[in-house]
């Protein structure tokens, strides 16, 4: 049996021809909100593609609100208008894939928001689980591995303990490609990473005093360097 392995590129391919076979499928049958999409496998077997790709499409049809999955039901037209879906769909299929700067950026504002957020609404769970993923990223560093998902986990535990679930998501869906990237790019070096340590240890205290002005403060100068990536370069 002959397995193909698409690169990323071929998989955004994919996707995208995918969500225009299923724009297509709407306007054939005139789909309207509330209606109901035939299941993955027969689309898989229609689009000619496999299941999990079917599902990936779906469900980034889904983040924006265009479907809707029920479970042991299936996927249904949300309820939007239908020139709102359809204006909805040209705009996904005209996303460009954004940049790791962007990606950076992006996070950089979030969490400036997050980290208030977390030392406002924090629980004590959330104070524990914050600082589980600061040991792990300690334990790594100290021992002279790389540590990029643990600092990652780290950053994700704040913004869990915001208890935003918009902003949570978000950080969610740009995290993997900033880890997939981080080294590429060289954003930090190894003398950066012991300075984390102390760096994460401020943040954490920060968010255990509840003081949402100086977790911020802190969060800034955890982000120097990132500062310098996205707006000096």
């Amino acid at each position: 049996m002959r397995m193909e392995i698409l690169t990323k590129g071929d998989n955004e391919g994919v996707q995208k021809d995918i969500i225009e076979k299923l724009r297509d499928l709407i306007d054939y049958k005139n789909l309207e909100p509330g209606d109901k999409l035939p299941s993955e496998r027969m689309l898989s077997e229609k689009f000619g593609v496999s299941r999990s790709n079917v599902r990936e499409a779906i469900q980034k049809l889904e983040f924006f609100g265009i479907l809707k999955s029920k479970p042991q039901s299936g996927t249904f037209i949300a309820n939007i208008g239908q020139i709102a879906m359809k204006g909805m769909l040209e705009d996904i299929l005209k996303l460009e894939d954004p940049g790791f700067k962007s990606l950076v950026e992006t996070r950089i504002l979030l969490e400036l928001k997050t980290v208030k957020l977390a030392s406002l609404r924090r629980t004590e769970e959330d104070l524990q689980k914050i600082r589980e993923t600061l040991d792990a990223y300690k334990e790594k560093v100290l021992n002279g591995k790389d540590a990029v998902q643990e600092d990652l986990l780290f950053h994700l535990a704040i913004a869990k303990a915001s208890k935003n679930s918009t902003m949570n998501t978000f950080m969610l869906i740009i995290t993997p490609e900033i880890i997939t990237n981080f080294e590429k790019y060289h954003v930090c070096d190894s003398d950066q990473s012991f300075m984390g340590i102390q760096e994460h240890e401020d943040i954490f205290e920060a968010i255990k005093k509840q003081d949402p002005q100086l977790a911020r403060e802190k969060m800034k100068v955890h982000f120097k360097t990132l500062y310098q990536y996205c707006y000096n370069t």
